[in-house]
């Protein structure tokens, strides 16, 4: 039963990220279109690795395991409104949304849905996933070194820059 649901969740997470991606290809050609520049794409990488890592490293110790963790139920109660929050910023940021920094020159930020009250809360979504999926299968190293790795490269890489890129498109207004 626990290994079924291992593949059941990872199969909807695998169809999520694929149609992320294409929906991100899809408004990365509209916002180049629009004359849109592209920050950080040295570093895109190395989140791609770390969403596959941790995929692959969840599955793997939660088969190991072979059981639900003890607060299964928490954990998937925070996997869904994950889901909530990561939606809502899709949904608020529409063309804008990517899984890239990409910024139009002169276009203001977005303050509508989430963004009202949080500046990045697409990574707060993924910080949340990131965590919390293993745990719903028992699979703590995976959530402990996805966290700290996620933690890592927002903290000292991806959101430095995404600052830098969103102060650059004020200046040239």
């Amino acid at each position: 039963m626990v290994t079924g649901m291992i593949a059941g969740l990872a199969s909807i997470i695998v169809i999520q990220r694929l149609t992320e991606l294409l929906l991100a290809n899809r408004n990365q050609i509209w916002i180049l279109k629009k004359g849109g520049i592209e920050y950080g794409a040295g570093h895109y990488p190395l989140f791609f690795l770390l969403h596959t890592a941790w995929l692959v490293c969840w599955v793997t110790e939660g088969y190991f395991t072979s059981c639900l963790g003890f607060f299964w139920p928490v954990w998937l109660s925070l996997f869904l409104f994950a889901q909530v929050i990561r939606y809502w910023c899709i949904i608020s940021l529409g063309h804008y949304w990517n899984t890239r920094i990409l910024v139009i020159p002169g276009d203001l930020a977005v303050r509508r849905g989430p963004y009202r009250f949080l500046k990045h809360p697409n990574y707060l979504a993924v910080a949340l996933e990131l965590a919390v999926v293993p745990l719903i299968f028992g699979a703590v190293v995976a959530s402990v070194v996805a966290t700290a790795a996620n933690a890592a490269l927002l903290l000292l890489v991806r959101i430095p820059v995404e600052e830098q890129a969103l102060n650059l498109r004020n200046h040239d207004m």
